[in-house]
């Protein structure tokens, strides 16, 4: 590998942890680390640089956008780890628990209600907790 490949492949480490651990939260990230092996170090490497430290990092879409993005995605594959994870990240960074409800109705009609029925009921069992 050359040098300036190497120096690029490590800024978008950087960028990345600082995303991931804006959008995630300390505790998951560092969590995710503890667990990491070295079976494992490579894909934690891959999303840190590509979906932390490329795609969350556009300009063009804000993180509440992204956000709202990621639930409605989740919600459709039916993600349940990554999309509680997410609806917990999404309230923790003061996304308004009405405004992922209407994305979860928006992702009802379009992928199916019962990925979106069990997506309000990680949503109330996340404010449930907030309270």
């Amino acid at each position: 590998m050359s040098d300036d490949y190497q120096v690029g492949r490590e800024a978008a480490f950087e960028t990345g942890m600082k995303n991931r651990r804006s959008v995630l939260g300390d505790a998951h990230v560092d969590a995710a680390l503890a667990k990491q092996t070295p079976t494992t170090e490579i894909f934690q490497d891959f999303i840190t640089r590509t979906a932390w430290g490329d795609v969350w990092n556009r300009e063009a879409l804000d993180h509440t956008q992204r956000r709202l993005l990621t639930i409605a995605i989740l919600t459709a594959v039916g993600n349940d780890g990554e999309l509680d994870m997410h609806i917990r990240a999404a309230l923790r960074a003061g996304v308004d628990r009405d405004t992922i409800a209407e994305v979860l109705l928006h992702t009802a009609v379009y992928a199916g209600v019962p990925n979106s029925n069990h997506g309000f009921k990680l949503l109330d069992a996340a404010v449930a907790e907030q309270l």
